[in-house]
């Protein structure tokens, strides 16, 4: 694996989209997805809470069509109806709501003993 892929390559890659927020490759960087990665807004906790829960509507910002701005039925208890960007983004960003909690459908029981006897298990 070493002779096939240099680890520079991967850490250049990495760090130089993490800067830019642009996902691909440098050499092609009309085909890169921009906007990947962005630096956490750290203004207020409230602030930093917002940001950590934005979600994108991945469509073009100067399209007219109504519909993905709205809001659905569906979205109801999980997107803040207020909380939205001014501009080409209204409706495009939203926010998830204050009493959403999200869970990736893992048990988090043999992640908490794993934890608990490393720790007390003094392996």
């Amino acid at each position: 694996m070493a002779l096939a892929v240099k680890s520079t390559h991967i850490t250049n890659g990495l760090r130089y989209s993490l800067a830019t927020g642009n996902w691909g490759d440098q050499k092609k960087a009309a085909q890169s997805k921009a906007g990947v990665s962005q630096v956490l807004n750290r203004y207020t906790f409230a602030s930093t809470l917002s940001h950590l829960r934005r979600t994108n509507t991945p469509i073009g910002r100067d399209g007219k069509i109504a519909k993905p701005r709205q809001l659905h039925n569906t979205h109801w208890g999980l997107v803040c109806p207020a909380e939205t960007p001014e501009g080409q983004a209204c409706g495009l960003v939203k926010n998830l709501a204050l009493m959403c909690y999200i869970t990736v459908g893992t048990p988090s029981e043999p992640i908490i003993d794993f934890m608990i006897q490393r720790k007390y298990g003094g392996t």
